[in-house]
């Protein structure tokens, strides 16, 4: 006989709603993630509305799949994981993930960090958005979802070295983009 039991957590009952189907509990998840779900979304479409379809996509198979959430991880990184696999089927099905299996031409790339600092995160994510598809998909499951190579190769069907070439690409295209923009920058200054 178990006199005292552990009280749920507001995400345990969060969960329990959306499985039950109660429309006020799936708006509340919906509201508490949105918002970030957004921003991985914007790194992978070409557009605010494509954006804003992969997320609608995305978050109906939150709810048509939430009872098969294992507690093993955060629930965000669960519901990041579907985002991510909902864009990159998206992508696929409009023919803009069309990835070369050729040997990229690389050279003389610097390996070196690329200064962030003094840029608003639209600015980033206007420059990330900008790179052509293959290289976007490649940067932002390595850089920013954390995947590393073998696994980008198995996701995007494309070998692990042509995963790092097109990182090493879009790298040395972002950091072309900056170095633009600080002369851009060092140029309007002088002539002020």
């Amino acid at each position: 006989m178990k006199l005292f039991t552990k009280p749920k957590s507001d995400e345990e009952r969060l969960i329990e709603g959306c499985i039950a189907g109660k429309r006020d509990m799936q708006r509340l998840l919906y509201d508490l993630y949105s918002k970030k779900m957004m921003v991985v979304c914007l790194r992978y479409a070409p557009t605010t509305f494509e954006a804003e379809d992969i997320m609608q996509d995305a978050f109906i198979k939150v709810f048509n799949h939430i009872q098969n959430f294992k507690k093993d991880c955060p629930l965000e990184f669960w519901i990041r994981r579907i985002m991510v696999n909902t864009a990159l089927k998206h992508l696929r099905s409009k023919q803009l993930l069309t990835v070369s299996h050729e040997a990229e031409e690389v050279a003389n790339i610097s390996s070196g960090d690329m200064n962030l600092s003094g840029y608003t995160m639209d600015e980033l994510l206007g420059m990330i958005q900008s790179l052509a598809p293959r290289y976007r998909m490649v940067f932002n499951l390595y850089a920013i979802e954390g995947y590393n190579h073998k696994e980008i190769g198995e996701m995007l069907g494309i070998s692990e070295g042509t995963s790092k070439s097109q990182y090493s690409r879009a790298r040395a295209i972002l950091q072309s983009m900056l170095l633009r923009q600080e002369e851009k920058l060092k140029e309007h200054v002088i002539s002020n």
